[in-house]
């Protein structure tokens, strides 16, 4: 089954254009190194839950946003050599702007794939 890579990080609000502009040139390079789809969303609808939610996740603050990312892989081992690959793909260091996001409140983990159904003919992921 497959592996996900999962990300929730605080992104400036004045920065989206620029985030999303990072976030295209390197899903390209994880993509040339065997992730199947990267998935890049900002949080649009995000309630106050009573314990944690998204934004106390990261601990976003006042003018900042919410992204979700995901990097489908095959399965683990493609991961761990492509995720290898990515890093030391120079691409990689000319796309990544770390003034954009704060990565010391980024939360991210792997994911082994335990369920996915898509509707019939249905877009997206």
């Amino acid at each position: 089954m497959a592996w996900i890579d999962g990300y929730a990080i605080p992104v400036f609000e004045a920065r989206r254009t620029d985030y999303a502009r990072m976030a295209e040139a390197a899903a390209h390079v994880f993509l040339d190194h065997g992730a199947l789809h990267v998935l890049e969303s900002w949080g649009a609808d995000l309630p106050a839950g009573e314990v944690t939610d998204f934004r106390r996740a990261v601990a976003a603050e006042e003018g900042e946003g919410v992204v979700f990312s995901l990097i489908v892989w095959p399965d683990r081992a493609t991961r761990d050599a492509g995720h290898k690959a990515v890093f030391e793909d120079p691409r990689i260091a000319a796309a990544i702007d770390m003034s954009v996001f704060n990565s010391k409140r980024m939360i991210m983990g792997g994911f082994e794939q335990i369920l996915s159904i898509r509707a019939a003919g249905g877009a997206g992921a």
